[in-house]
């Protein structure tokens, strides 16, 4: 068995474990102690907030593919990055979709960006990589199956610039997510959720853009 399979079936599994420590987190949210399924906890957050969620869960489900698929063997400041990412967007998945089992919501948004429609964010412009069907709007910063296949390919230089940039415009998708949630909602865990996203990320993405730097690369654009 493989290095990748392994981590990505290490990953699948922590992915269950997440679930029940976003649960766990519920008091921590200021969300209400009733049980999935109750009319007091699907009224717990708007469709605006559900939507946001469950798009930004499948967001961060595609940053954990990227780090798993990194070689090893890399520059050190890369590696650690890498790291820190995966850690933190764990942790956060974990909070989304227990958010989501509390809310009697599926994890998986069946028209994903709807949210982010004219109608909730009148004048807002997010463009991406990834279709859905719907709204027209495409969920931002997402990377291709032939751009994570050339990652699991890549090796040395090469795997660290290729990271560093796709890792570079996830996140710049996801501030752009993050922002727009930021603007639409009034109060609650969901807007303070987004925002740390929006604060934390914009952080490294400039960190990502001077790493790329130093490699004589740019973002991908």
């Amino acid at each position: 068995m493989s290095n990748i399979t392994i981590r990505v079936l290490a990953l699948a599994a922590l992915s269950l474990l997440l679930l029940g420590a976003g649960a766990t987190l519920r008091p921590l949210a200021g969300l209400p102690e009733e049980y999935p399924g109750s009319a007091a906890s699907v009224a717990v957050l708007s469709d605006v907030e559900v939507g946001f969620v469950q798009d930004m869960a499948a967001h961060h489900q595609q940053a954990l593919q990227m780090t798993v698929r990194l070689p090893p063997g890399l520059d050190p400041a890369v590696a650690a990055l890498a790291d820190r990412i995966d850690a933190a967007q764990r942790l956060e998945l974990g909070t989304l979709l227990g958010w989501l089992t509390l809310t009697g919501s599926p994890p998986i948004n069946p028209d994903p960006m709807w949210w982010h429609s004219p109608t909730h964010a009148p004048g807002a412009n997010l463009q991406g990589d990834a279709d859905h069907h719907g709204t027209g709007t495409r969920m931002p910063g997402m990377a291709t199956p032939a751009e994570l296949d050339a990652l699991s390919a890549a090796h040395g230089r090469d795997a660290e610039i290729l990271f560093l940039q796709l890792m570079t415009r996830h996140h710049d998708g996801g501030v752009a997510m993050a922002r727009a949630a930021d603007l639409l909602l009034d109060d609650g865990p969901v807007k303070r959720i987004a925002r740390a996203m929006l604060q934390e990320q914009s952080k490294e993405s400039g960190l990502m853009t001077l790493m790329l730097a130093e490699r004589d690369a740019v973002p991908a654009g």
